[in-house]
C-alpha cells in the first residue's frame, strides 16, 4: 500500500470515528429518529459529503455501530468454549464468562442506546444473534425438552440480566455478576417453602 493509500484509509478511519461519535453525543440527547445528518455532520465537523462517502444514511451509520458492538458481543458469549469440544457448563469457572466484561467495557455506548429509542431494535439483534449461535454452537444430549424452545428461554434470561445490571447503572462489578450467573445456571431447586397470605373464612 503506498503512501498516499494510507493518509486516505487514516482519514477515512477519522472520519468514520467523528461521525459516530456525533450520533451517539447527539442520541444522548435526544431521539434517533429526531436527529438529521446535518446535526451529526455539524457536530462531526465535517460536511454531508463526507458523511455520503461513507454511509447512505444515518441508519446505516447506526447498523454499523450496532453490528459491531454485536460482533464483539458473540465473541464474548463464545469465550467460555470456542477453545474446548466438550463444554461442561457444570465446571464452568465464573472468570471465564467475558459477556459482562464486554459490556462494562462499552458500558458509554451501551447505556446511551438503552436510553434511546433503538432500544427495541437492538434488543431484538441481539436476542436474534444469540439465539442463533446458541443454537448452531452448543449441542445438548436429547433430554427431551424443545432445543429452539430451551434457548429462547435461556437467552430472553441472559438479556433481561444484562439489560437489567445495564439499567441499575453497573451496581454489581462485573466479576459479581459472573459469579451471579455461573451460581444462576447450575442452580437445580427442587423444593420451595411457599409464603401464602391466606384470609380467614368470616
Amino acid at each position: 500500500m503506498s503512501e498516499k493509500e494510507k493518509k486516505t484509509d487514516r482519514r477515512i478511519i477519522r472520519s468514520k470515528i467523528a461521525l459516530r461519535e456525533a450520533l451517539l453525543s447527539l442520541m444522548a440527547q435526544k431521539p434517533f429518529t429526531s436527529i438529521s445528518i446535518t446535526e451529526i455532520v455539524e457536530c462531526a465537523n465535517y460536511n454531508r459529503g463526507t458523511f455520503y462517502a461513507n454511509y447512505e444514511s444515518k441508519e446505516a451509520l447506526l447498523d454499523e455501530i450496532t453490528s459491531e458492538l454485536i460482533h464483539k458481543l458473540l465473541q464474548s458469549f463464545r469465550a467460555p468454549y470456542e477453545h474446548v469440544e466438550v463444554f461442561r457448563i457444570d465446571e464452568l469457572p465464573a472468570n471465564s464468562v467475558m459477556i459482562f466484561e464486554h459490556i462494562f467495557e462499552h458500558a458509554a455506548l451501551y447505556t446511551v442506546l438503552l436510553q434511546s429509542d433503538v432500544l427495541p431494535n437492538l434488543r431484538e439483534k441481539m436476542f436474534t444473534a444469540l439465539k442463533q449461535i446458541s443454537q448452531e454452537e452448543l449441542l445438548y444430549s436429547d433430554n427431551g425438552i424443545d432445543r429452539e424452545l430451551l434457548s429462547i428461554y435461556a437467552i430472553h434470561a441472559l438479556v433481561g440480566l444484562v439489560f437489567h445490571w445495564i439499567e441499575s447503572g453497573f451496581k454489581h462489578s462485573s466479576s459479581y455478576m459472573q459469579d451471579q450467573l455461573v451460581k444462576i445456571i447450575n442452580w437445580r431447586p427442587t423444593v420451595a417453602r411457599t409464603v401464602v397470605i391466606r384470609g380467614t373464612d368470616a
